[in-house]
């Protein structure tokens, strides 16, 4: 499946809702410190549900370590300063969706990180900063399953 990276996410209900949507997906989600919150934060406990215990979450202390954990062949980076839409990929198992911390996106030194294939954006109208954090993770994940049959959805 696919492979989730928050990089210094900052709102702890996103980081909960991004446990939801691995859980119900089978991807793993990985998280790059320093995070915004603790992880027993009530509100990242209760945006996750009891889904906490069906969700592969990794911590990390920084980008270089979660390379080295990941090994990513192909890492996309998702921005709202690319040309290329998210639907313009043929999506891979095993590829690693990049996003950035809520207030800020990704930083222009993870933005131009080797691993980085490529950057991409998800639509939206003109004079718009961003989308919820879960949300734009939903919108990207969703369409990477889908060209993928949903496999092993029911």
């Amino acid at each position: 499946m696919f492979r989730i990276v928050f990089f210094q996410p900052c709102i702890p209900p996103n980081t909960g809702n991004a446990i939801r949507i691995a859980a119900n997906t089978g991807c793993e989600l990985h998280l790059i410190e320093p995070l915004g919150f603790t992880m027993t934060d009530a509100q990242v406990r209760r945006a996750g549900l009891d889904y906490h215990e069906m969700a592969h979450v990794t911590v990390h202390p920084d980008l270089p370590t979660a390379w080295a954990v990941l090994a990513p062949k192909r890492v996309f980076a998702f921005t709202a300063h690319a040309t290329r839409f998210h639907t313009d990929v043929a999506y891979e198992p095993g590829d690693v969706l990049l996003f950035g911390p809520e207030p800020t996106g990704l930083p222009d030194e993870v933005l131009a990180d080797p691993h980085v294939t490529d950057r991409l954006r998800i639509p939206m109208l003109a004079d718009r900063r961003s989308m919820n954090l879960a949300n734009a993770t939903s919108v990207a994940l969703y369409e990477a399953w889908r060209q993928h049959g949903f496999d092993g959805a029911v």
